[in-house]
């Protein structure tokens, strides 16, 4: 069994096509139809069912899928050590992180450590819980930024900060001169809010359900910056993560704290247990927590 038919076995894994597994892999369909019956004559059993023009794994495929994902997960470890050997000056970071976060705790990060390192690329994607977590574990991502905590053993957790919620007023609102607000607000102030299936806006479903009502916000919106110009435009309040309203520093909105209410959460590191992590990531992560300790 050679490392190249293995490869070529991943790519029509990832893609349940020969055609376009051949295209990703700069091969012929015919050549790399070849490789992969040679792959199944040395192993005794076929690896892919093929009904028509659909591809799909077979037991003993979905078997060797397992264990080439965990050969070419260890080949990965192992450049990104002897990368380790030539210092700080080169190498990758892939981050993935909570989109109510991503705007005021990265970018401080991101400077600091370009100014430092040059040579390291970092990516950071802006994605939802659940995918952090898959990615993570297919080992897209070195490092997210999540809701702690985060359910997997196979996952190591580190705590940044805890989260506290405001309210976001437009500059001439009745509420305007208040010291602190009330959920209650949301029952007699047009709001615009974060969809429900987002954590924040359940946060806010929750404490107001304790005090028997559920808001009934006039839009519901899917990204902050557009909750803030609905804000500012004067078509009602929102609830935000304060250090996010704090970032803003935006003139035109009033930030009032939440009164009684434990509308916080906790924003943390997550990465696999098993996962090699450079040099770089370390620093990163160092980084991170010197920039939680302002928040």
């Amino acid at each position: 069994m050679e490392l190249r038919q293995l490869e070529y076995f991943y790519a029509v894994c990832q893609e349940l096509h020969f055609t376009r597994a051949a295209e990703k892999v700069g091969i012929s369909q015919p050549s790399l139809s070849q490789q992969i019956r040679l792959l199944e004559h040395e192993l005794g059993t076929p690896l892919f069912d093929r009904i028509g023009k659909k591809t799909a794994l077979t037991e003993s495929g979905k078997l060797l899928l397992k264990y080439t994902s965990n050969i070419f997960y260890e080949l990965e470890q192992a450049k990104t050590s002897i990368n380790e050997l030539n210092g700080l000056k080169r190498g990758t970071i892939s981050i993935g992180t909570l989109l109510t976060v991503e705007n005021y705790l990265i970018p401080p990060v991101l400077l600091h450590f370009h100014r430092l390192y040059p040579g390291i690329k970092i990516t950071v994607l802006g994605l939802r819980t659940g995918d952090i977590q898959k990615h993570l574990l297919e080992n897209k991502l070195d490092l997210g930024i999540v809701f702690l905590p985060m359910k997997g053993d196979e996952l190591e957790q580190i705590s940044l900060y805890t989260e506290e919620m405001a309210f976001a007023v437009p500059i001439g609102h009745p509420l305007e001169e208040q010291d602190m607000l009330g959920l209650e607000a949301l029952q007699t102030t047009s709001s615009i809010l974060l969809p429900e299936n987002y954590f924040i806006r359940q946060l806010i479903n929750k404490g107001c359900k304790e005090l028997g009502f559920i808001p009934e916000p006039v839009f519901e919106i899917t990204t902050m910056e557009s909750l803030i110009n609905m804000v500012i435009e004067g078509v009602g309040v929102t609830i935000l993560p304060k250090p996010y309203l704090e970032y803003l520093n935006n003139p035109n909105i009033r930030i009032l704290p939440i009164s009684n209410s434990n509308l916080t959460r906790e924003i943390g590191i997550v990465y696999r247990k098993d996962k090699y992590l450079c040099a770089a990531v370390h620093i990163f992560i160092n980084q991170l927590k010197d920039v939680s300790l302002t928040l």
